[in-house]
């Protein structure tokens, strides 16, 4: 492989990874907010800041253990399955994020931040590393880069997913996409979908649209609940 299809596939990479983080972050950027709430103004961005500085690092330590993790059989199926549930989730779940206590100084602030996007944070370490293909210096490079364009560009990146569904989807769609590559990276299935690439290429395609479909079909007959609620009400 040439350099230039190595710098192609990495950047795809990283456009990956910033993309997936930024379509799973929302309810993480505005527990940030939550969280820094009852400072003064001019604490604030200081709590932020910081916060957001710690929520990195950890996030970045936990999606490296997970890359090593997935080197153990069958936990690449696993995490492949997980990340179907959650690219599931991602187009189903309508619930906002938990309520989260305000910190009333700097310290209990970050904390509060560092604790909570720990916390909230699993599916995106899951698809990162999913996403990384063993690649630490891709999984450093994105969550720097996405972490805080997800914090400081919450309130506009919310505002685009409600005006733009399409969004959600595409974003499940390349969870979906990540997901069946680990499950076809898994090593004892590798050989075979290595041997069979149109196999390999319908199993992608078949993920993907199994769970656009069935998000669609549940946001469909969400909607419907709702609308027959208000007609009764």
């Amino acid at each position: 492989m040439n350099s230039v299809n190595m710098l192609g596939e990495f950047m795809l990479g990283l456009l990956n990874i910033i993309f997936l983080d930024l379509v799973l972050a929302g309810d993480n950027a505005i527990v940030i907010g939550l969280a820094a709430r009852n400072l003064h103004p001019a604490t604030q961005k200081k709590a932020i800041v910081l916060g957001t500085a710690g929520a990195v690092v950890l996030r970045i330590a936990a999606t490296l253990l997970v890359v090593w993790l997935l080197e153990i059989p069958w936990l690449r199926l696993a995490g492949g399955l997980l990340l179907l549930w959650i690219a599931y989730k991602l187009l189903t779940d309508g619930g906002g994020p938990a309520e989260v206590k305000a910190g009333d100084n700097i310290g209990s602030a970050v904390r509060t931040i560092i604790v909570a996007d720990a916390a909230m944070g699993l599916d995106n370490v899951i698809a990162i590393a999913g996403a990384a293909r063993h690649n630490t210096v891709l999984v450093a490079l994105g969550l720097l880069i996405s972490v805080p364009i997800v914090v400081w560009g919450s309130t506009l990146f919310i505002r685009l997913l409600s005006n733009f569904p399409w969004i959600i989807y595409a974003g499940a769609a390349v969870l979906g996409y990540t997901a069946a590559g680990m499950i076809a990276e898994e090593r004892e299935m590798e050989s075979f979908f290595a041997s069979h690439p149109l196999l390999r290429a319908l199993f992608y395609g078949l993920v993907i649209t199994v769970i656009l479909a069935a998000g669609y079909r549940k946001r469909r007959s969400g909607s419907a609940d709702e609308g027959q609620e208000k007609a009764a009400g």
